[in-house]
C-alpha cells in the first residue's frame, strides 16, 4: 500500500505538486465570452420586459399616450408577445386611433386565437367608439364561451346603459 505523502516532496521550481499529480479542476481566470453579431456598445439596455412593464404601468395611470409608445416598443422587440399586442391596441383605443386598435387586436387574433378576454377587449373598443350592434356581438361571443365572467357582464350592463342614454338600441350600429 502506497499513500501519497506531500510532505517530504523536493520541487526544483521545474514541476509544482499539480503537475505531478495529474489535471486539478481550476475555474477559467476568465469567463468565456460569445460574440455577437452587434458591437455592444451600439445597443441600448432594456431587460426584456421593461417596455412591456412600463406600458402597463403609464396605462393604469390613464397615460394612454406614453403607454402607447411603452407597448408599441414592447411589440417591437417581442412581436409574438400577445399582452403587449393587446395593451397597444387598448392605448390606441383611448386615444381614439381605432384604425391602428384593429390592427393591434388582429395581431393578437392571429397569435392566440379569438379567446374571451380578446372578444370583451374588442366589444369595448366597438363600444368606445359608439358602434353597439358590433359591441354586442363581440360581447355576446365572449359571454357564449364564459356565461359567468363579470368583466362581461358589466360590459354588456355599461353598453346597455350607454345606448339606453343615447336613446339607441344597442342592437342597431350607429355607422
Amino acid at each position: 500500500m502506497s499513500a501519497l505523502s506531500v510532505g517530504g516532496c523536493v520541487s526544483d521550481g521545474a514541476n509544482s505538486w499539480a503537475e505531478a499529480v495529474g489535471p486539478v479542476f481550476a475555474p477559467a481566470a476568465e469567463p468565456m465570452v460569445t460574440p455577437t453579431v452587434q458591437d455592444p456598445g451600439d445597443v441600448r439596455y432594456f431587460p426584456s420586459d421593461e417596455p412591456l412593464r412600463l406600458g402597463m404601468e403609464h396605462f393604469n395611470r390613464g397615460n394612454y399616450g406614453i403607454a402607447e409608445r411603452y407597448f408599441r416598443d414592447a411589440v417591437e422587440r417581442a412581436p409574438k408577445d400577445v399582452t403587449a399586442w393587446i395593451g397597444l391596441a387598448a392605448s390606441y383605443d383611448r386615444i381614439g386611433r381605432f384604425d391602428l386598435a384593429d390592427r393591434a387586436y388582429a395581431a393578437a387574433v392571429r397569435l392566440v386565437g379569438e379567446t374571451t378576454d380578446l372578444l370583451n377587449n374588442i366589444g369595448y373598443s366597438y363600444m368606445l367608439r359608439g358602434n353597439y350592434a358590433a359591441a354586442r356581438k363581440k360581447f355576446m361571443q365572449a359571454l357564449r364561451r364564459d356565461p359567468q365572467n363579470p368583466t362581461l357582464l358589466n360590459n354588456l350592463w355599461l353598453l346597455d346603459a350607454s345606448a339606453h342614454a343615447l336613446g339607441r338600441s344597442p342592437d342597431v350600429e350607429t355607422r
